[in-house]
């Protein structure tokens, strides 16, 4: 025989039948019918709205992208990733030991002992370690009107591309002025205040550094041209003009060579530079450089296809 139920259990059994538990389930209404969910296919054919289309012709910025629900679109995001890593692949590159004797440029460096201390110490960029001081004061040419400088800066990709194009074109205009120019020099872990004691050293006029620029989404090869009078320690980036988006895609070097040679004629004739600087009197030959009005953007160039 079965054990008896405890007395618990008995109680549970007669509270569920005097809820009615045995008796049948009561009759149920039919349910009604679900309708099926409206048809979407995704992604939506790609159109633009019209503000977006034209904001788009007036900068590099990605604008009416779309998005597939709550997201980017395949093709932008693997653009994305892909420009990310131009940028990421050309401030990690680092110009390669002999480089620069091979080109026929004295080489320095400054006092950063490797690459990631020259990303995290901008200031030990700005001044030349001991050896590269002395060799340079032993070697370059001194009392010139201009002294070139190509430098690595955050994008050794640029220099090594473009860098001798526009130090050569640069060059050739300054000679061609009658001016004297300095022992071509190039600079690895540099920044741009690096250009005061090269150029002090050298006893310059006008100083030039041309170097890589801080990479923006998908131009890993941009170079920027910054110009000082009277370069030497202590100099602010007040004191400096520059020139900036140096490529194939926004000012090439050789027009970029020619407005440099202008800047430089100006600050001889003047003898200042940076934000005393007049530019009004050669304003038509350096064209929308002298400009603060609107300025075409330039191409962006699509990296990935899907």
């Amino acid at each position: 025989m079965s054990a008896p139920l405890s007395r618990t259990r008995d109680l549970v059994a007669a509270l569920r039948r005097q809820l009615g538990e045995d008796d049948p389930q009561p009759p149920r209404a039919p349910l009604p019918p679900v309708p099926l969910p409206p048809e979407r296919v995704f992604p939506s054919p790609r159109r633009r709205s019209r503000m977006a289309e034209a904001a788009a012709a007036h900068t590099t910025a990605l604008v009416g992208i779309g998005h597939v629900g709550t997201r980017y679109a395949t093709d932008v995001v693997l653009q994305f990733q892909a420009e990310l890593a131009v940028a990421h692949g050309a401030v990690a590159a680092e110009l390669p030991d002999g480089w620069a004797e091979a080109r026929g440029y004295v080489p320095v460096r400054s006092r950063v002992a490797h690459h990631r201390e020259f990303l995290l110490r901008p200031d030990l960029g700005r001044r030349l370690d001991e050896p590269s001081a002395a060799r340079w004061s032993a070697e370059c040419r001194k009392d010139v009107d201009v002294q070139p400088i190509l430098a690595d800066g955050l994008s050794a990709v640029a220099t090594m591309g473009a860098g001798p194009e526009l130090l050569d074109a640069f060059t050739r205009e300054c000679e061609r002025k009658g001016w004297s120019v300095g022992t071509p020099v190039c600079a690895k872990f540099a920044r741009v205040w690096l250009q005061d004691e090269i150029g002090e050293l050298a006893r310059a006029r006008v100083a030039v550094i041309l170097l890589g620029e801080r990479p923006g989404l998908g131009t890993g090869d941009g170079l920027s041209a910054y110009l000082v009078y009277g370069p030497k320690r202590g100099n602010t980036d007040g004191n400096r003009n520059m020139m900036s988006n140096i490529h194939a895609r926004g000012t090439p070097p050789v027009d970029a060579a020619r407005r440099l040679a202008v800047l430089v004629h100006l600050m001889l004739e003047q003898g200042t530079s940076g934000v005393s600087l007049d530019l009004a009197p050669r304003a038509a030959e350096l064209g929308e450089a002298a400009r603060g009005g609107y300025r075409a953007p330039q191409a962006r160039s699509r990296l990935v296809e899907v």
